[in-house]
């Protein structure tokens, strides 16, 4: 038996409750996996919550290091022993689990297995973001919102090391300061002002190419008119609630506007895909040119307080659990 934070009826936080779960041995093409550390992120409130419905029960938790402890049949290219992350698979809030191999990658040695846990969905979501949904130029504004989350600290070193001049918008002074240090030029604190208004002062009445936007309904219209004709809205989250239906024919009187909703299984679905990417967000962290932030450690069982905290804007930068 292993413990876990198993939802029997999608709800709050509390409709998390830790409690002992069967695993038995692994299948063909499973490990047994002893987790480490494991991520804390807005997509596990999805799951929890019923946004994004599984069948009951389920546990919670999409990212997680951990060491292999049992192969099943026809596994091969891992060991027993071997340190591993992955990034995507339901069912990470527990002390071990079942999973594909297949959904495995290989830590290399530089990276301790709580930064693993911190970074890797975020770090491949930044990736993917900048680097394939809308290739940032040098010299071009980008904003980003929640510049001092998870994925949005990421997403603008990232996209500061490409060359671009990011503007990023926060919640607080508190979080303005950790968004400065993550590269951003501009730091606007959407309490204190329209920060569309602000974009257009920033870049000279110039509009943009994108805007990244985890937050949803609270930003997504104003974000439209941040963009100029043929720009790109990337909606990636809805931190601030599901945004209203879109009446399409807005997008073409706002100026012919692109709008994706990517999702991070169709940029890194296959083993070979996230392979390449894997390595690339490595050597990003590797080199420094990303510094993920763990704003907070804190044991598994406490992960009803770690989604309050995290639903009501309480953290700043990765929360991880230890295990």
């Amino acid at each position: 038996m292993t413990q876990a934070m198993v939802v029997h009826r999608p709800g709050g936080p509390e409709a998390m409750q830790w409690q002992a779960v069967h695993l038995g041995a692994p299948g063909p093409g499973q490990v047994r996996l002893r987790h480490t550390a494991v991520g804390l992120n807005f997509l596990d409130t999805y799951f929890r919550s019923g946004l994004y419905p599984l069948a009951t029960p389920f546990i919670v938790g999409a990212e997680a290091a951990g060491v292999v402890e049992t192969l099943g049949e026809g596994v091969h290219g891992l060991s027993i022993g071997q340190r591993v992350a992955y990034a995507g698979s339901t069912g990470a809030y527990a002390e071990a689990r079942l999973i594909d191999a297949a959904s495995l990658v290989e830590l290399p040695d530089f990276i301790d297995d709580r930064t693993a846990a911190a970074v890797l969905l975020q770090g491949l979501t930044a990736r993917f973001l900048v680097k394939e949904v809308y290739p940032v130029r040098a010299g071009e504004y980008v904003l980003v919102h929640a510049a001092a989350g998870g994925v949005g600290s990421l997403l603008c070193q990232w996209a500061k090391a490409l060359g671009a001049r990011v503007i990023g918008t926060v919640s607080s002074d508190a979080k303005a300061v950790i968004a400065r240090d993550n590269g951003c030029e501009q730091v606007l604190v959407t309490a204190n002002e329209d920060f569309a208004e602000r974009v257009l002062q920033i870049t000279d009445g110039r509009k943009l190419g994108v805007v990244y936007d985890s937050v949803g309904r609270d930003t997504f219209e104003r974000s439209l008119d941040c963009l100029r004709p043929r720009g790109t809205m990337v909606q990636f989250g809805q931190s601030s609630g599901t945004i209203e239906p879109l009446e399409i024919n807005l997008l073409g009187r706002k100026g012919s506007l692109y709008l994706t909703r990517p999702v991070m299984p169709d940029f890194v679905g296959t083993p070979q895909q996230r392979t390449l990417a894997a390595a690339d967000l490595f050597e990003a962290l590797r080199s420094g040119l990303l510094r993920p932030r763990i704003g907070r450690v804190r044991p598994l069982q406490e992960a009803v307080q770690a989604h309050h905290d995290l639903q009501t804007r309480r953290t700043a930068g990765a929360t991880v659990f230890s295990v």
